[in-house]
């Protein structure tokens, strides 16, 4: 059986949003550990020379969600616990890490951190919740995206 895509193209986090961060899916199905790098750039900036909270709360909420998807597919982010330990500068190298912790139930547990160089700039603890993909084919825009999967693997197919 063929695997839908995990993220829809328009995914902020790892799609083709042009205001995305465009991550890079993981390589592996059912990995536990992710590893990118990433840049803020001044769209992202809260105060001068800094990323937006907000922007580096999304940034580790998407390489956590991009490790438990892959992880098990597929999941939705439960609760995110994030604590930030020291400024984010823009238009510098990050290094954004996520690896599964645990896995209880339906639960995937999850890390994630952000560094420069070798300094901490922010933790967290996720928790992400496994849901049938039915659950993201309820709303018109899913069963379109479903419709657009279908008829993409069928093109896909060898003529007999």
């Amino acid at each position: 059986m063929t695997i839908p895509p995990h993220h829809d193209p328009a995914c902020f986090g790892c799609g083709n949003n042009p205001i995305g961060f465009h991550l890079p899916h993981p390589e592996i199905e059912g990995t536990d550990r992710y590893e990118t790098t990433f840049s803020f750039d001044e769209r992202h900036q809260g105060g001068p020379g800094l990323a937006h909270g907000g922007m580096v709360a999304a940034l580790i909420d998407e390489a956590c969600g991009l490790v438990a998807t892959w992880y098990r597919f597929p999941t939705v982010t439960g609760r995110m616990f994030l604590r930030y330990r020291r400024p984010v500068p823009v238009n510098k190298p990050l290094s954004v890490r996520a690896w599964v912790e645990e896995e209880r139930g339906r639960r995937v547990f999850v890390r994630g951190e952000l560094w420069h160089a070798e300094e901490l700039l922010a933790e967290a603890r996720l928790a992400f919740v496994h849901v049938p993909l039915k659950h993201f084919l309820e709303t018109p825009e899913g069963r379109e995206h479903a419709a657009a999967w279908r008829k993409r693997l069928e093109a896909e197919q060898p003529s007999p």
